[in-house]
């Protein structure tokens, strides 16, 4: 007659100790568990399926208890009695699981360039706003309708702007699933016209030239801190967005050249490359002025609450408003504005405005082009602007030449 094979207890696994090789100790129905030289012990489970022995890994003690290792033997049982294969079963499950629209979503999310404030934003967004509701299905079962819900959560809390992104987010990591093998379409398109729609609002800025002169001879009479004061004198000679100037280091300066050159790192910028700001004599004036109080530290324009803290968002926009310019009239971003409305008036390339306000170029071929060819026009440009605005401090009645604006290959 045959032995019967002892059955494990928790006791007897614990006190079992790694050997020089890996040994097995039997529970009976196939299931085992084997430790290793390393003192791992893992359960697995030989069955028999069409006369052919297969073997199952069923997880690693404790985390899989013995009574959920028999558990699952038995389940493994159930499924050989109806047929089932249990491994081709547990490979479907892992890839449902590969499958699933969180798992895309890091996929996808991993691959993008973005910088550290947008790659923080968009994980907020998908880990507070996504994944809960839409995280662990497989991404061929999401419809429209439970997108939609996911975003009337949303706008149920007035964050109408918020649902729009988060609409935009859903439909990239779909795009990407139909674009590796794993969706068939993007729901979201289901979606036209279903939210609210945003009332879009653009940054107040002057950019009547006679009121462009008031506003900079303010600046120039503006008495604060040196660095809120040379801030704003910078600001509508490079007209850089806000977060990227008040970041600024010195060590992204060259103002010793023959071509003075203000560089931004990629991960500082919005679009996640690097950005080129020729600089005029009238910038590198600026900076030699502030150069005293800052140029011992890291910051250009730091903080008052801290040398290795930037400038606050709000410095500027304090600053306007005590010369009494309030949001409806003039914003900091306002100079981004200023610069591209009068350039273009000025009649300056408009490819030229646009690749220094960094803003994205679609065309890849021109892009490349653009950066590797168009540097030494820009510093142009930039001089003469400076030069504008200083003709426009000195008279109200300057107004912008306006001629055609020249060939230049694209």
């Amino acid at each position: 007659m045959p032995r019967l094979v002892d059955r494990l207890t928790d006791t007897r696994i614990r006190s079992a100790k790694a050997q020089r090789s890996a040994f097995k100790l039997p529970d009976g129905h196939g299931l085992y568990l084997l430790v290793t030289e390393a003192g791992s012990k893992l359960w697995r489970l030989r069955y028999r399926l069409q006369g052919r022995e297969s073997m199952l890994g069923l997880g690693e003690y404790p985390a899989v208890s013995l009574g959920m290792a028999r558990t699952r033997r038995d389940e493994v049982h159930r499924q050989i009695a109806n047929g089932v294969d249990p491994a081709a079963a547990k490979r479907a499950e892992r890839e449902a699981q590969d499958d699933t629209f969180k798992a895309i979503a890091e996929e996808w999310l991993a691959k993008q360039p973005f910088t550290p404030k947008t790659l923080a934003k968009a994980r907020w967004t998908f880990d507070d706003l996504i994944y809960p509701w839409l995280g662990n299905k497989p991404v061929k079962s999401i419809a429209a309708p439970e997108v939609l819900q996911v975003l009337r959560r949303i706008e149920s809390r007035g964050k109408h702007e918020t649902a729009h992104r988060t609409k935009q987010r859903v439909g990239q990591v779909l795009r990407y699933a139909i674009q590796t093998g794993r969706a068939e379409r993007d729901v979201t398109a289901d979606l036209r016209g279903a939210l609210t729609p945003l009332t879009v609002t653009n940054h107040a800025a002057i950019t009547e030239p006679a009121k462009v002169g008031e506003l900079l001879r303010a600046i120039d009479g503006y008495k604060g801190q040196p660095t809120t004061e040379a801030a704003m004198k910078l600001a509508p000679l490079v007209f850089v967005r806000p977060g990227e100037l008040r970041a600024a280091e010195w060590a992204e300066f060259d103002l010793d050249s023959d071509e003075p050159t203000w560089r931004i790192p990629g991960e500082r910028m919005k679009m996640g490359d690097a950005h080129v700001v020729p600089l005029s004599s009238q910038a590198v004036a600026v900076l030699r002025a502030v150069e005293q109080f800052t140029g011992g530290g890291r910051l250009v324009f730091p903080s008052l609450r801290g040398r290795d803290r930037p400038l606050s968002e709000n410095a500027i926009t304090a600053a306007l408003r005590r010369m009494g310019y309030d949001g409806d009239t003039m914003t900091w971003h306002g100079f981004r504005s200023m610069a591209s409305t009068l350039l273009n008036e000025l009649g300056h390339h408009p490819d030229l405005i646009e690749l220094q306000l960094a803003h994205a170029e679609r065309n890849k071929v021109r892009a490349a082009y653009n950066k590797a060819q168009r540097l030494a026009e820009r510093r142009k440009m930039m001089q003469a602007w400076a030069d504008y605005l200083d003709g426009l401090k000195k008279s109200p009645n300057v107004a912008p030449i306006r001629r055609e604006p020249r060939s230049v290959a694209a």
